[in-house]
């Protein structure tokens, strides 16, 4: 049996979580500033960094030293999936040596590409992937042009898809050269391929999809291929956006 973790200072579970000197994590606690599992800290106060639920201004912060968070631009026609019998390429070797036993959040098809987050924290996974936490998701598609003004509206009031109907949060035309157009999608539903059969249902099917953004985590300049850690920011704000799609 697996003796439990002994309770250490708040202090030190905090600048052991990157908040600062233990000092400046003194400070964060005599300003009222820190709660664990829902109660304002004090000094002097404990908590057990694998267990505990530690928030620092409302956002969460990971204490576990255990938790894998890892945004990767994931390259065209690469599987999401961690191993193939068939031997076609996964997300496996993006995957640093030393990391198992990943999920990863947010499925791309093989044609497509850009943000996938990869993560040991199973809970966090199941919530950024139900649609009922309304975690949303930005992508960039290229589609034959014009798109006249009606496709955003018909996908804003939803359209009808052999597996129900699905609707967009947001859509808007980037720019237009020649044939081609550039769209943004925003939306938080999870279907396979949902961005696809939607866009080809009113008549633009995709040449070409990223994944931009997850909730609060950006693409930005990551390049095809290569992983990164998630920033304090970043996990509070996805804990930010499941705790507020619980309620």
């Amino acid at each position: 049996m697996t003796e439990p973790e002994p309770l250490q200072r708040l202090q030190k579970v905090l600048a052991a979580a990157g908040l600062g000197s233990r000092r400046a994590c003194e400070e964060l606690i005599a300003a009222g500033r820190v709660t664990v599992d829902g109660r304002e800290a004090h000094l002097g106060d404990r908590a057990d960094p694998r267990v505990s639920v530690v928030h620092v201004d409302g956002l969460r912060v990971v204490t576990d030293d255990r938790m894998v968070h890892l945004a990767l631009n994931k390259p065209r026609g690469v599987l999401s999936a961690m191993s193939d019998d068939r031997g076609r390429r996964t997300l496996a070797q993006y995957v640093p040596g030393d990391v198992t036993r990943l999920f990863h959040v947010g499925r791309l098809d093989a044609d497509s590409e850009g943000l996938l987050l990869l993560t040991n924290d199973g809970d966090l996974a199941h919530r950024l992937m139900h649609p009922s936490y309304e975690v949303s998701k930005t992508y960039l598609a290229q589609v034959p042009g014009p798109v006249p003004p009606a496709v955003g509206r018909r996908l804003r009031e939803g359209v009808r898809l052999e597996d129900g109907p699905a609707a967009v949060d947001r859509f808007r035309v980037v720019s237009t050269d020649r044939d081609r157009a550039l769209v943004e999608v925003v939306l938080h539903e999870g279907r396979n391929r949902i961005v696809r059969r939607m866009l080809a249902e009113v008549g633009h099917p995709v040449e070409r999809l990223i994944r931009t953004r997850i909730g609060p985590v950006a693409l930005g300049d990551l390049r095809p291929g290569v992983t990164r850690p998630l920033g304090r920011e970043e996990l509070g704000g996805l804990y930010r956006a499941v705790e507020a799609g619980a309620r």
